[in-house]
């Protein structure tokens, strides 16, 4: 089956991305297909590159870019979403006349055409919020 995951809390402020994270391990390890993961509202703060957690944390930013990096897993960040929070690439840096970047790679921003598009290729769109 081919899968794809929402997920719309923040990395620290609840459980959702560290549920979202371990259920794509085991959707993978079950050995089906993780497509993209699309972070929206506060789930974008996963792909902020400037995140320290304490070491006795998991980091999960780290955690995902690795799952990506592992498993060819998109990593589509609302562009929206992160704009209102702060969350620029390059492209958008220079757009708005900001000196920082401040989303990692391999985390990507996209419109929500994206997950219009995930829903509708994917066999099931599973949903993480707070």
């Amino acid at each position: 089956m081919r899968y794809a995951i929402l997920l719309m809390g923040a990395p620290y402020s609840d459980q959702a991305s560290h549920s979202a994270l371990r259920f794509a391990h085991a959707v993978l390890e079950r050995g089906h297909r993780l497509e993209a993961v699309f972070f929206y509202h506060d789930g974008v703060h996963n792909a902020a590159r400037l995140a320290a957690p304490p070491q006795d944390e998991p980091h999960l930013g780290e955690a995902w870019v690795s799952l990506a990096n592992e498993h060819c897993v998109a990593l589509q960040v609302c562009i929206a979403a992160a704009l209102r929070r702060g969350l620029l690439d390059e492209r958008e840096a220079a757009r708005h006349g900001k000196d920082g970047v401040s989303v990692q790679a391999p985390f990507e921003l996209t419109g929500l055409g994206q997950l219009i598009d995930l829903g509708t290729r994917c066999d099931r769109l599973v949903t993480f919020g707070p």
